[in-house]
């Protein structure tokens, strides 16, 4: 058995190695275990993945040094329009216009491309001698004792820790290896994810448009390019999917729109089947759990990686207060401080974007009406739009200090 840190992190993806860094600034030791080669990390190629990162994201970007490296290629987000219609409609009803002008600290969030974040990440690890990064490895076993914790590796080493962080995703191994279960369920709708060119410029407006198989989003991206993370019906998207690509883009268009002019595909396109998943618990023995390993839910509000941040920067903050008060960081005390912290506010997001989803995810005229109404009534009220543009921009509630600003 080798003691090679404090903390070992099994997941590669983005919270995991985000935990590593934060643990650092405590002194605090990491493996990062990781089943991707570093060579498939660090493509650049464009696959049309990006992210909308909520200011508190950005905040705590900066707290780990990361958003000097990364502002350069990230868009900010200005306005968010959110509208309710159908294919092909001449006009859609404007709902709601959030403007970050309404609030004092300026963009509400940034969207940056999933290759720039990675390749951050992979930079910072390296640069950064408290974190091990062990690439093209897979956990296949792990256990704790009153003292300490392990994972056995595919290659049979075994590598000793304090604690063990599951960052590996909705299907975590690390959750179900501690016999932790899963409330889940999916939905009738895949997401189709693509990035677009446009003929004219966005000026950083984001746009959410209800259709009655599901939300379409459009998100600002450097230059004239937009994200495009679109949900349909099951059996639809992925025929929309195999589609020779002007007969996508044919598709794509009297959804979209005809607001920014010609488009044009931008990077690789893909599908995802979309569903809410939670584990019935964050924490275990000398364990817990961050991002899709605790939590997974539908991309209708864009908070999917905002809320494993946020999980990374709750642990990070109990873990670093006990470091300074002496404690054992992994006891069942301090991980229920975590737990407690972040349980219930996920739970609220989820359930949150599950009634969105299911209410605005068809075309009852009942529905239709009386959503329509309530977004114009709250649009109205200029304390409820600043409220919600808070919320937004992740700035409500108690905050973790990497993401207090």
């Amino acid at each position: 058995m080798t003691q090679t840190s404090d903390i070992l992190i099994v997941g590669g993806g983005l919270n995991g190695p985000m935990l590593a860094l934060a643990a650092a600034k405590s002194g605090l030791r990491s493996t990062v275990i990781d089943t991707r080669p570093e060579g498939a990390r660090r493509s650049d190629n464009f696959d049309g993945r990006s992210y909308a990162l909520a200011l508190a994201s950005i905040r705590m970007l900066t707290a780990l040094g990361l958003w000097d490296g990364l502002r350069a290629d990230a868009q900010p987000m200005h306005e968010i329009k959110v509208s309710d219609g159908r294919a092909g409609d001449a006009e859609v009803f404007l709902g709601l216009h959030f403007n970050s002008a309404e609030i004092e600290e300026g963009p509400m969030g940034h969207l940056l491309e999933d290759r720039y974040l990675r390749r951050a990440l992979l930079d910072a690890m390296t640069a950064e001698p408290l974190v091990t990064h062990l690439p093209g490895q897979t956990v296949v076993d792990q256990s704790v004792t009153a003292s300490g914790a392990s994972v056995t590796l595919a290659s049979g080493e075994v590598l000793a820790c304090a604690l063990i962080i599951g960052a590996d995703g909705r299907q975590s191994g690390t959750g179900l290896r501690a016999g932790i279960r899963r409330t889940a369920w999916d939905y009738p709708q895949t997401a189709l994810v693509c990035a677009i060119a446009h003929e004219k410029p966005h000026g950083g407006v984001a746009h959410q448009l209800f259709m009655p198989a599901g939300p379409l989003a459009i998100l600002p991206l450097t230059g004239n390019r937009s994200s495009i993370v679109w949900s349909e019906r099951k059996g639809l998207a992925e025929e929309i999917n195999a589609l020779p690509e002007e007969d996508y883009l044919t598709v794509l268009r009297p959804r979209f729109g005809d607001f920014l002019g010609e488009i044009s595909l931008a990077g690789a396109r893909f599908t995802y089947p979309l569903g809410l998943t939670m584990a019935n618990r964050f924490i275990g023995d000398r364990l817990a759990l961050v991002g899709d390993a605790a939590h997974g839910m539908h991309p209708i509000a864009g908070q999917g990686l905002n809320a494993g941040l946020r999980d990374v920067a709750a642990l990070a903050h109990v873990i670093s207060h006990a470091v300074r008060r002496g404690e054992d960081f992994a006891s069942p005390l301090v991980l229920a401080r975590y737990e407690q912290w972040r349980r219930f506010d996920t739970a609220t997001l989820l359930t949150a974007t599950d009634v969105f989803n299911r209410l605005f995810s068809n075309d009852n005229p009942v529905l239709r009406a009386g959503r329509d109404l309530g977004m114009a009534a709250l649009n109205a009220i200029p304390g409820a739009r600043r409220a919600f543009i808070r919320e937004a921009a992740g700035l409500n509630g108690d905050l973790p200090d990497l993401m207090a600003g």
